[in-house]
């Protein structure tokens, strides 16, 4: 069983997952901080070569939640230019494309690996999508895509993977593609997510940003941080709210808090 609720307060820790991170204060040293953010392309390569394509499963829920992906046409089979900053091996473009005709998708991911599993799908067209390694944070968009072009960008469990220093960059970078008047579609890690309660002492890399095992990381998204970062770029905040979703699991009688953050920014 689960249920799930939409609002703008975040979740409120008991008092010993409170204590549990006021304790874990030790950062990570400046050292591996510098060696991490040098190797996180690596880090991500090797992430998809050891679980191929079948880490994350098919994002079908994507039109579910983003009803906004058909309310941005103006007319029933109007042609969408969309991007998916952050594509992975296509778990979210895939049924995209199969459920909605009139798409064209430019993607790109960090990880060559995981462009190559997007290209050597059965479902991919070059007429329908093109698929492009990209770094979001220093590869200009505009060398694959017009200026002013796109219809609505998904940004979907990708900017949590990029160091806080560095997002303002990647939501400019694609502010020059997207159309004026049209979205980008967010989805990402909410602050005080199971996954964030579940990390060890010694991942913290600085506040809600934490390390995993394997080197990718990963950080928790507050509603005003979200809406400061998309409004210093030019944006203007629709809709930014969490969703929250209690996971129980019956049989260990386990139940999981997952927050997310789900909004709606719009270029003027």
């Amino acid at each position: 069983g689960a249920f799930q609720k939409k609002g703008h307060s975040a979740r409120v820790l008991s008092p010993e997952e409170a204590e549990r991170l006021a304790k874990d204060q030790v950062l990570v040293s400046e050292f591996k901080q510098l060696k991490l953010e040098k190797e996180a392309q690596k880090n991500w390569d090797l992430f998809y070569k050891r679980n191929s394509t079948n880490f994350f499963k098919d994002r079908h829920w994507t039109t579910r939640e983003f009803q906004e992906l058909k309310a941005c046409r103006e007319f029933a089979d109007q042609k969408l230019t969309i991007l998916e900053a952050g594509c992975g091996v296509g778990n979210c473009l895939f049924p995209l494309l199969e459920e909605d005709l009139n798409i064209f998708a430019y993607a790109c991911d960090f990880s060559p690996r995981a462009v190559e599993y997007v290209k050597k799908n059965a479902l991919y067209s070059s007429e329908r999508c093109k698929v492009f390694q990209c770094d979001l944070t220093k590869d200009d968009l505009l060398d694959n895509i017009p200026a002013d072009s796109v219809d609505v960008v998904t940004l979907i469990f990708v900017l949590s993977a990029i160091h806080p220093d560095k997002m303002h960059l990647v939501l400019r970078n694609i502010y020059k593609v997207l159309k004026p008047g049209k979205c980008v579609l967010f989805r990402d890690y909410g602050l005080y997510d199971h996954a964030m309660l579940r990390f060890k002492s010694s991942s913290k890399l600085g506040e809600n940003f934490y390390v995993r095992q394997d080197g990718t990381r990963s950080y928790f998204f507050s509603e005003e941080f979200l809406s400061q970062l998309f409004k210093a770029e030019g944006y203007e905040e629709v809709v930014n709210e969490y969703v929250q979703r209690e996971t129980v699991n019956r049989k260990e009688d386990l139940r999981v808090p997952r927050v997310f953050l789900q909004s709606k920014f719009q270029k003027p």
